[in-house]
C-alpha cells in the first residue's frame, strides 16, 4: 500500500532558473515521512519510529521541472528492503498528474540515548510492512 501526501510548495522554493531548485525535494520527501511515521501513526505503532530514525543516504531521480504552483504536489511514499536494522522509502513525486521526481532514502532506526543504531522491533516492523511495495523499475 501506499501512502499519499498533498505537499504544498513555497513562493521561496524556486530558484535563479524560475523552477524548484533540486534540494527542495528532499524537503518535500520529508514531509511524506513525516506525515506517515509521526502524523498518521497512533503512538502505540510508532513508538520506536517516533523516537528516532537517521538517515543513510538518498537518491532522487529529476524527471520534469517544477513549477511553482498553488496547487500541492503528490508525493506517494511506500517501504521496501526492511531489513533487521534498516528499511527503504520510495517516492514518486506528481506534479499535476505528471511524474517529476523519484525518489530513496535509507532509514535506520536509531537509539539516541546511547548514540547507537538499533534493530526494528516486531511491532514496527509490522507498521512497515503495511506500506510495502516493490520499487519500479529503472
Amino acid at each position: 500500500m501506499r501512502h499519499t501526501v498533498a505537499v504544498p510548495m513555497r513562493w521561496s522554493d524556486m530558484d535563479a532558473y524560475g523552477h524548484v531548485n533540486n534540494v527542495v525535494f528532499l524537503g518535500y520527501f520529508e514531509t511524506a515521512r513525516v506525515d506517515l511515521f509521526f502524523d498518521r501513526a497512533s503512538l502505540e505503532e510508532q513508538t520506536g519510529l517516533r523516537r528516532g530514525t537517521v538517515v543513510a543516504a538518498h537518491d532522487v531521480r529529476y524527471r520534469l521541472p517544477v513549477v511553482y504552483s498553488r496547487d500541492p504536489l503528490e508525493v506517494q511514499m511506500w517501504v521496501s528492503e526492511v531489513r533487521a536494522a534498516a528499511f527503504t522509502c520510495h517516492y514518486e513525486l506528481f506534479d499535476h498528474g505528471r511524474l517529476a521526481v523519484t525518489g530513496s532514502t535509507l532509514l535506520v532506526p536509531f537509539d539516541f540515548a546511547i548514540d547507537r543504531p538499533r534493530r526494528l522491533t516486531p511491532d514496527e516492523r509490522a507498521f512497515l510492512a503495511r506500506y510495502a511495495d516493490e520499487p519500479p523499475p529503472g
